[in-house]
């Protein structure tokens, strides 16, 4: 799924003074055209000439396959006219082919509007039942518009899953994420969906670039909310869980990994499971007193991390948090024990060529104190290893039949 569109033209070049506003789309109960499954929906959004009175295709939004309910994250960026009369209308369609051509396709219903209609309703929220198929009901849409702010700058984000839930009967989760800003009102407004990955519990998403315009309108502490699917072919995705974060919060964690949902190892302190967080960095570190706190707050875990230097960057600061000269320290706490190793990638290549070699030399070193580090944590706690399981024993072999046991001793 493409990240949320913020239009094809600057929206800042624009010679007349106007305010700049974003519609997102959103349809319920719309009608199915499909036999075997829903309805493909997609809405196309037409304007209406000042002077000559024709309407010209505007934008479309992305396809959302198998709903009755789609809620777009593709956006409409329009300029607002307070003085003006801007005729809007929104055409929803059944996409049945690839083709551009929306005469191939099952139209699905209309709805007219101007945007100052919408600009003033209620919470700048409005729902109006399509028309446009004699003697059905077609659903309802629902346009929501918010004024953009002059925010330009854009993030890039990477998220992945752990020990997610498994919801598919014969095979593992098939997961994906969705992004949504809050409203005034308490609402959520989708601005982005993530690729499905397939067949897994512990997915690693792709990384993407988001407008922080688009994720929360340049306001750093909105609430953001992601929510966590299982994706199923008939449309009818499997809610897996959800966590609410802000961008301020995100941008903390631009050279570290955040956590969310309780950074899983704080919830297994009997010493059953040891976790170990990989994180590969290619420059340095611009955070470097919230890294330190948590990495002191990390080093009671029963977790230890590997930080991998990748690139021809300067990585003094990562020799810091290895924590082998002296114990790392944030605020006037010191880290329990050393739970951090840094491993600059170059030093371990094979000038040779010999990639195998390379290889071998890396994983030495990145896991050379996990031994150490692992049994530091389970000392400090009394920890002791359990039992032995039972030694194997082969099973005798099965009594013979007094007549195949004499065959046998002849042989």
């Amino acid at each position: 799924m493409n990240m949320a569109c913020i239009g094809d033209a600057d929206p800042f070049t624009a010679a007349i003074p106007a305010t700049k506003v974003e519609l997102t789309v959103s349809c319920r109960n719309l009608l199915d055209r499909d036999t075997f499954s829903k309805s493909d929906p997609i809405c196309v959004l037409y304007i209406q000439g000042i002077a000559n009175r024709e309407w010209r295709e505007f934008g479309r939004t992305e396809v959302i396959d198998n709903t009755l309910n789609p809620d777009f994250v593709r956006k409409f960026i329009l300029d607002y006219f307070f003085e003006e009369r801007q005729n809007l209308r929104f055409d929803l369609y059944d996409l049945d082919c690839k083709s551009d051509n929306l005469s191939k396709h099952d139209f699905l219903g209309q709805a007219f509007s101007t945007l100052g209609e919408i600009v003033g309703s209620l919470g700048s929220r409005l729902e109006k039942p399509l028309i446009g198929i004699p003697g059905k009901k077609c659903g309802t849409i629902i346009v929501r518009a918010e004024e953009l702010s002059n925010c330009r700058e854009s993030v890039m984000l990477q998220f992945c899953g752990n020990k997610l839930d498994k919801k598919d009967f014969f095979g593992k989760s098939d997961p994906f994420l969705v992004f949504y800003r809050s409203n005034e009102d308490g609402s959520f407004t989708i601005c982005h969906k993530t690729e499905v990955v397939k067949n897994t519990l512990d997915p690693v998403w792709q990384a993407f670039k988001i407008p922080v315009r688009a994720l929360c309108n340049g306001d750093y502490d909105r609430s953001i909310k992601v929510e966590v699917y299982d994706w199923d072919r008939d449309g009818g995705h499997d809610f897996i869980g959800e966590f609410s974060t802000s961008y301020r919060e995100m941008s903390r964690s631009q050279s570290q990994f955040h956590i969310y949902e309780g950074r899983y190892a704080s919830a297994v302190t009997d010493g059953s499971q040891y976790f170990i967080l990989l994180i590969i960095s290619d420059g340095v570190i611009t955070d470097m007193a919230q890294t330190k706190e948590s990495i002191v707050n990390a080093a009671s875990l029963p977790m230890s991390i590997i930080i991998v230097g990748v690139g021809p960057a300067e990585f003094d600061e990562m020799i810091e948090l290895d924590g082998d000269e002296e114990r790392i320290s944030s605020q006037g706490r010191y880290a329990e024990r050393d739970i951090v190793q840094f491993v600059p990638f170059r030093d371990y290549i094979d000038r040779r060529g010999n990639h195998i070699l390379s290889m071998a030399r890396l994983a030495k070193e990145v896991l050379a104190e996990i031994p150490d580090q692992f049994l530091s944590y389970m000392r400090t706690r009394g920890i002791k290893p359990g039992p032995l399981p039972p030694p194997y024993t082969t099973c005798p072999p099965p009594a013979l039949h007094p007549l195949l046991a004499r065959r046998v001793s002849r042989i």
